[in-house]
């Protein structure tokens, strides 16, 4: 074990290959349905998700990881020989899990914990993780580590598109007959991080239009270099999210380390299943 560990949420969106890959501790985000509970990335996914939600036709409720939990994930990195831990949360505007993650770094007086609110979500937290457990590999003190996965947040984007209004209506961000229009005329929202929180940017007619929208975003934030890393994004879609990525092929440079990612629960509740979008970082 590294002598820094690197510590997120699940809400960071990454493939639980590549964490382990870069021995990146993931705690997970719950979600509830009624006295049920399950942990995003152990006992849920987004196909068991919204395999549920389509037999219930209601949405269940999602937490924040309990300060228990990071207290755990914390003093395991210890218990492994780690001197320093580095938590990289989702942000503060859309959950819980920041506050909860300083609560249990107070559980551990005495303990190198430094906890950082990403102010962003899903892969574009994910990449803010990775590149800081690659700049721990690469030997890199404390403060080089936060400074990398800083600007690296700086530079990350993430655009989606949805094919539904059907289950922001379910959990009552649009209104049903707003939404039921909004399908009748194939009207399909554009979303992007703004202010910390995954915000509608634009309305689109039809999922080529969309999509065709998504890959000029993204080809405008990468400003005409090669991404300097790639996602594809997707909730319970990976069908049509290899289809996208081919799309994307044609009009951004794609780098080879580029990889699928299921938006999970924690955020996947919150806009549906259906949703094909990428994550990136431009380049310098």
């Amino acid at each position: 074990m590294p002598a820094i560990s690197i510590v997120t949420d699940t809400d960071a969106s990454l493939p639980a290959a590549l964490a382990a890959e870069h021995q990146i501790r993931q705690v997970p985000i719950v979600v509830h349905f009624g006295s049920e509970t399950f942990k995003t990335g152990e006992e849920i996914d987004d196909a068991r998700l919204f395999d549920r939600i389509n037999r219930e036709n209601k949405l269940p409720t999602t937490a924040a990881p309990s300060p228990g939990q990071f207290v755990e994930a914390f003093q395991a990195a210890f218990d492994s020989g780690a001197a320093t831990v580095i938590c990289f949360c989702v942000s503060s505007a859309v959950s819980a899990t920041y506050k909860a993650a300083l609560t249990a770094k107070e559980m551990l007086p005495g303990a190198d914990i430094e906890v950082v609110d990403t102010l962003t979500l899903s892969v574009a937290q994910g990449f803010v993780a990775l590149e800081a457990a690659e700049a721990v590999r690469a030997g890199a003190s404390k403060a080089e580590v936060l400074a990398r996965a800083a600007e690296v947040g700086r530079r990350a984007h993430l655009y989606v598109a949805l094919p539904t209004l059907k289950y922001l209506a379910m959990s009552g961000r649009v209104g049903y007959v707003a939404a039921g229009l909004a399908n009748v005329l194939n009207i399909q929202p554009v979303l992007t991080i703004r202010d910390g929180k995954l915000d509608m940017l634009e309305r689109v007619r039809t999922r080529a239009k969309a999509w065709a929208r998504v890959v000029e975003l993204a080809e405008t934030a990468a400003g005409g270099k090669p991404a300097e890393r790639l996602a594809i994004v997707h909730v319970n879609a990976l069908a049509e999210a290899r289809l996208f990525e081919e799309k994307l092929r044609a009009s951004v440079p794609v780098p080879p380390s580029t990889f699928f990612a299921e938006l999970t629960p924690g955020l996947s509740v919150h806009s549906g299943a259906g949703l094909v979008g990428v994550a990136l970082v431009a380049g310098v």
